[in-house]
């Protein structure tokens, strides 16, 4: 049974989503091969539900950037060239985590700053990042750092929506698989 969102654009209904996470483990971490190793140090806060490879599409890395198209006067680079150029056509392993209420917080601390040279030692972007700002501002790019977690339960299910798809209920409702022809 396919449950339809209480509010447009909602995803899905009936989902705590403060119980989840989207995970995107970008084309630098994909290129590095640091896929597996970045999944395991979120496995230990969070279990990893469900994770699959694509290819990113122009209009998803839009809708997942949104803040930075909205704010992009104040970065030194051309925001929608660099999106585009840094993953359209490219791959990316998304996952989706499933936690403790309020495990999106708990996974963004795991993370560590987004500009590596300035993470904490211990965060995934700090043992695991190479790149820094002030070496993107340079290149005219943006920052290379491994992953994205969601926000919020708000970020949560947009990031379900743009990574898996409205109608990836099986997902969060395992119990509800169809079988498809």
């Amino acid at each position: 049974m396919k449950r339809r969102p209480e509010v447009a654009g909602g995803v899905l209904g009936g989902v705590d989503w403060s119980r989840w996470s989207v995970v995107l483990l970008k084309p630098d971490c994909v290129r590095r091969n640091l896929v597996v190793p970045v999944l395991d140090r979120i496995a230990v806060h969070a279990d990893i539900v469900h994770q699959q490879q694509l290819v990113v599409e122009d209009w998803q890395v839009f809708v997942h950037y949104w803040d930075l198209l909205v704010d992009r006067d104040w970065l030194d680079v051309d925001v929608p060239a660099c999106l585009r150029s840094a993953y359209v056509g490219r791959p990316v392993v998304v996952a989706l985590a499933h936690g403790p209420d309020g495990i999106a917080k708990r996974l963004r601390g795991l993370l560590g700053h987004f500009d590596p040279a300035q993470a904490d030692r211990g965060t995934i972007r700090a043992d695991l990042g190479t790149d820094s700002i002030q070496a993107a501002r340079a290149a005219g790019r943006l920052v290379e750092n491994l992953v994205h977690t969601s926000d919020d339960p708000e970020a949560t299910c947009r990031d379900f929506g743009t990574w898996f798809g409205a109608n990836q209920y099986q997902h969060v409702f395992p119990e509800l698989k169809e079988s498809r022809p």
